[in-house]
């Protein structure tokens, strides 16, 4: 169905990809009906009106949604949900706002998936390219949406944060670059506990791309490497792997970037830097600008975000480090001897994998959380000290006296937060703040 007959458009969901939809959909001249479930935000209420879309909330108008031609859908909505099912059983279209929004721009778009490292890998892209003086705008599943951008200013180059559910709706849009950096198991109970539907959405990023595009993959990421092939693809492919690592020093394209400069720990930030740098190259950006732009990244909060060093000791809050995968890094990138802040609502978690790590970097396991009897159980005797606290003030008073100057202090939960805080981010906040008491 062409663009230009597409007069009445639902859109299901009112969170910032369906308001950001609504609000494009409008400006481009289309009849706009927004239903939500739920209850809509008040901000998004008041832009509703503001731009005066229609919109309901609390329920679904079937009758008025099945009377339109086509059906934008929210990324939180599942397929099977009984409303899907019946707008496909009428054969409606059902696309996501990111494969709209794609629709109005002819713009250089750069698209990155994976289980773990979109965000920091989404705003170091963006960071190089901006900091080169390339007028570029971020968004997707960080930010704005990127249908919103789109209908406030149309940029030359857009990087877009992507999860699987935003790309389940994807057709055609086909980013000039895509990347994907990993697969582990997450979101399963959306894809049926099978993890090659989960896989399936996340490949749909290199759906459409033709001869002319990129796509960079991580090669060293065993889920992905078994399952690549089943995926074909035109655009040009380039692996990276850990073997372009070497010390602090990455060697993309030829030319050598260090990252002993940047901000950037570990191995898992290391992988992340490679895909950047390669999109970086890919653009035309002179390496010597892409090392100034590595040495001046400042990373999103709570991502081994260091706070301050307090009598010789380093402190570092992970806080959006909420399962075990995500410690695991934090773990392998740390190279002092540690004391780890650890503990929150569990999801089930096995720790086996980090033993080895905390055999041989840890002096020492702060608990904060309510019931901390699976950390206890896993480490006792593995450390000489363990001990349990309910608060990010005692937590960090309890590891500054185990830490002794030349130690680190890493807040790297494993776990939920919302036992004691509101959510990561109010964890980390409240781990900075007790560290800045000291």
């Amino acid at each position: 169905m062409g663009l230009e007959q597409i007069l009445k458009i639902a859109i299901l969901g009112a969170g910032e990809s369906g308001v950001g939809a609504a609000i494009l959909a409008k400006q481009k001249g289309h009849k706009v009906f927004v239903s939500d479930k739920g209850q809509i935000k008040e901000h998004y209420k008041a832009e509703l009106n503001q731009h005066g879309i229609a919109f309901e909330e609390g329920s679904h108008d079937q009758e008025r949604i099945l009377a339109m031609n086509l059906i934008i859908k929210s990324p939180g909505i599942p397929d099977k949900a009984p409303l899907l099912q019946e707008i496909h059983r009428k054969g409606l279209p059902v696309i996501s706002e990111i494969e709209f929004a794609a629709r109005y721009t002819q713009s250089f778009t750069i698209g990155i998936t994976g289980s773990n490292g979109k965000t920091t890998t989404t705003n170091l892209i963006y960071h190089l390219l901006a900091t080169a003086g390339k007028d570029v705008a971020m968004g997707g599943n960080v930010g704005k949406s990127f249908a919103r951008i789109v209908a406030e200013r149309d940029y030359p180059f857009y990087v877009l944060e992507l999860s699987s559910f935003q790309l389940e709706g994807i057709q055609e849009y086909r980013p000039d670059i895509a990347m994907l950096l990993n697969i582990t198991p997450d979101h399963l109970d959306r894809y049926e506990y099978q993890l090659e539907k989960y896989a399936a959405a996340k490949f749909n990023i290199i759906k459409a791309q033709e001869a002319t595009d990129t796509f960079l993959y991580n090669a060293d990421d065993p889920i992905l490497g078994a399952l690549r092939e089943n995926y074909p693809t035109l655009a040009k492919t380039i692996s990276l792997s850990f073997q372009m690592t070497e010390g602090t020093r990455l060697n993309v394209g030829g030319f050598n970037f260090e990252m002993s400069t940047t901000p950037l720990m570990g191995r898992h930030n290391y992988m992340n830097a490679l895909f950047a740098v390669q999109t970086a190259l890919q653009i035309g950006i002179a390496p010597k600008v892409i090392q100034e732009g590595l040495n001046t990244f400042v990373n999103a909060p709570h991502r081994l975000e260091k706070v301050a060093t307090v009598n010789g000791v380093n402190y570092i809050n992970d806080s959006k480090a909420t399962n075990v995968d995500s410690v695991f890094y934090a773990l392998e990138a740390m190279t002092q001897p540690t004391v780890w802040i650890v503990g929150g609502q569990d999801k089930g978690n096995d720790y086996a994998p980090l033993l080895d790590f905390v055999k041989a970097k840890v002096k020492a396991i702060v608990c904060m959380g309510l019931d901390n009897s699976k950390i206890l159980q896993t480490f006792s005797g593995m450390v000489e000290n363990i001990v349990e606290t309910r608060s990010a003030v005692e937590a960090v008073q309890r590891a500054a006296q185990f830490a002794s100057t030349g130690d680190t202090v890493l807040l790297s939960p494993a776990c939920a937060s919302f036992d004691l805080f509101q959510n990561y981010e109010d964890r980390g906040n409240q781990f900075k703040a007790a560290v800045l008491e000291l």
